[in-house]
This record gives structure tokens, C-alpha cells and sequence, in this order.
């Protein structure tokens, strides 16, 4: 069952200034391992964020650099959440979080999905793989559960 969407639009040109203007942004924002990242894929991690705000329904108990995006060896991306964060994602009954970004012609966006899964465990636990990975036993991310399958 989806529990929330969420989508963010973010001017890379505009996203560039204002991180040139208050550098410390970078570290109230990211995470260590994105902040060495080039301009276009930062933008599109900040609507990562921005849009998994937007899918839990707000902000509360949410930090900024407990909402990590990694990417998978195919360049998959996912959400590695942790601390007050994935507590959060937990205690919202989400078990799985399914992310997708761009960036082009000065654009980045993210779209997020938030579901819970009938029956499954969660797939959400403080310092592990993150909201966007499997539970043991659980079906991949875009894999169809029986229920989805005619």
C-alpha cells in the first residue's frame, strides 16, 4: 500500500548559487560521502530529500544528514536512512521507499514512493542498508508481489 509520494523540482544554476554563497549549507544538507559530489548530482539529492519530506508527510523528527542517497553498483539510487530519521520512516509503518532522480538542462528532480507492505518485515532499520533496500525474504524493489500478479 503507498503511504505517500513525493516529488521535488530544483534549479541547478540557483541550487549552485546559494551553496557558493553559504558553503556551510554543504554540511547542514549532505551527508560526508555526498559532499564531494558535483553540483548537478548535489541538486538532484536535495530533491531526494526534499521529496521523501514530501511522501512522509512532513518533517518532524527528520534530519537533513540522516537522509543519505547511495547508489547501487548499476547506479540505482536508494536512501540510506539513519538515526532520528529512519526511526521515523519506521514508526510511519513505511517498510520500503522507492527513489528516482534526474538532473538535465539545469533541472534536477526526484520522485519518491513510501509503501508498506502487507505482512513483510521491515525493510527499514537504523544502520543498515537503508529504507530502499530488501528485507531478507522480502521481493526486490520493483518486483511484483503475488497480490500484483494477475
Amino acid at each position: 500500500m503507498i503511504i505517500g509520494t513525493g516529488i521535488d523540482l530544483v534549479d541547478v544554476p540557483r541550487f549552485e548559487r546559494t551553496v557558493t554563497r553559504t558553503p556551510r549549507l554543504l554540511e547542514r544538507l549532505f551527508a560526508p560521502s555526498e559532499r564531494g559530489m558535483r553540483i548537478p548530482s548535489l541538486a538532484a539529492r536535495y530533491a531526494a530529500k526534499e521529496a521523501l519530506i514530501k511522501a512522509l508527510g512532513g518533517s518532524d523528527g527528520v534530519h537533513w544528514t540522516e537522509i543519505e542517497i547511495a547508489s547501487e553498483p548499476s547506479g540505482r539510487p536508494h536512501f540510506v536512512l539513519s538515526g532520528s530519521t529512519a526511526a521515523v520512516v519506521r514508526d510511519r509503518g513505511i517498510d520500503r521507499v522507492h527513489l528516482t532522480l534526474s538532473h538535465d538542462a539545469g533541472l534536477a528532480t526526484a520522485f519518491v514512493i513510501a509503501e508498506s507492505l502487507p505482512d513483510a518485515r521491515p525493510a527499514v532499520t537504523p544502520g543498515a542498508a537503508g529504507a530502499g533496500a530488501s528485507a531478507p525474504g522480502a521481493p526486490a524493489l520493483d518486483a511484483p508481489t503475488p497480490e500484483e500478479v494477475p
